[in-house]
């Protein structure tokens, strides 16, 4: 009996523990006006994306999910006015895999929409394989399609005063490293067959996440456009859908106890949206609805430049 007693408290004080630490739960507090503004969410058919837009739609704003599939963006949207009675959720093309579509679905933004208050590049994965253009999948939909998103909008946000670009990393990104030479000549940052590579490749997408907000916010000084990356919490969605059978089923238990659900996962990313005054911290890394200090390699200028720099070239801009 005592030693049953001894696994429980164990346990118990396991469960605490993570909960407090790397499962962690916060509540966004801010609460921004955003009647009459528009906001681009991409991956916003599912999982957080779709918690976000129900979230800003509620309040709101005028709503475009920008992803690939039509028919869960139509589920998506239908899910959203009957929660919100919103008739302003629109569904537009994107495929982060495919420059081209990034480039047309800013094209038909551009055409279309007069102004843009908030760019949340939600969308990523965990997978491996070759986006259109043959840059790793990870690295091409997770950076390199966001990247280029951003650079054709920027000047639409600015036009329009206060945006914010908010960007979703992971606490994966401290186990990233970029190297150079493997993407000019591989064009990715990892690949391989078993779902460790392409984690690892994962990670290192998470790391151009925050190097990309780090140096964007350098870019954006002096204009009136903020930027911040974000880790949503450890959270149930479709990320590790590409996974083998027997993580799932590890995952799966684990994911059922302690994982954060969409909208708990959503909430650091409407902090990002919604709080006011944050704007000095323009740049900066946030989790459960704070700033976080981030490791060396995650805030080294000069990686952070080249980062830029050979994106540019990949993305054909300049």
């Amino acid at each position: 009996m005592v030693p049953l007693l001894l696994v429980a408290v164990v346990l118990l004080g396991a469960y605490v523990l993570l909960t407090q630490t790397l499962f962690k739960r916060a509540k966004c507090k801010g609460n921004a006006a955003m009647s009459g503004k528009t906001v681009i969410i991409t991956g916003g058919n599912t999982g957080i994306g779709k918690a976000t837009a129900l979230h800003l739609a509620r309040k709101g704003a005028r709503v475009i999910l920008a992803c690939r599939n039509r028919n869960k963006a139509a589920a998506a949207i239908a899910e959203i006015e009957t929660q919100t009675g919103s008739t302003d959720v629109i569904y537009v093309h994107l495929d982060l895999a495919s420059l081209k579509s990034v480039r047309s679905f800013a094209e038909t933004f551009l055409k279309t929409e007069s102004r843009l208050d908030l760019l949340i590049n939600n969308a990523g994965l965990v997978a491996d394989g070759r986006t259109e253009d043959g840059y790793g999948i990870e690295f091409g939909v997770n950076h390199l399609g966001h990247f280029l998103l951003t650079n054709l909008l920027l000047e639409r946000m600015k036009k329009t005063g206060g945006g914010r670009v908010i960007t979703l990393s992971s606490m994966a990104h401290r186990w990233g490293h970029i190297d150079f030479n493997a993407l000019v000549a591989n064009k990715d940052l990892g690949t391989g067959r078993y779902s460790w590579q392409f984690f690892h490749a994962y990670c290192n997408s998470k790391l151009c996440n925050v190097l990309f907000t780090h140096e964007l916010a350098k870019r954006l000084k002096g204009t009136n456009v903020t930027c911040y990356s974000v880790h949503p919490g450890v959270v149930r969605t479709e990320l590790s859908r590409n996974v083998g059978l027997w993580q799932k089923i590890f995952i799966q238990p684990v994911a059922w106890l302690l994982f954060l659900d969409p909208e708990m996962g959503a909430q650091t990313t409407l902090h990002c949206a919604l709080q006011e005054g944050i704007e000095p911290l323009s740049g900066k890394y946030f989790s459960c609805c704070e700033a976080q200090e981030v490791s060396a390699h995650a805030r080294d200028d000069k990686v952070a430049l080249k980062l830029w720099e050979v994106s540019e070239k990949l993305c054909g801009l300049g």
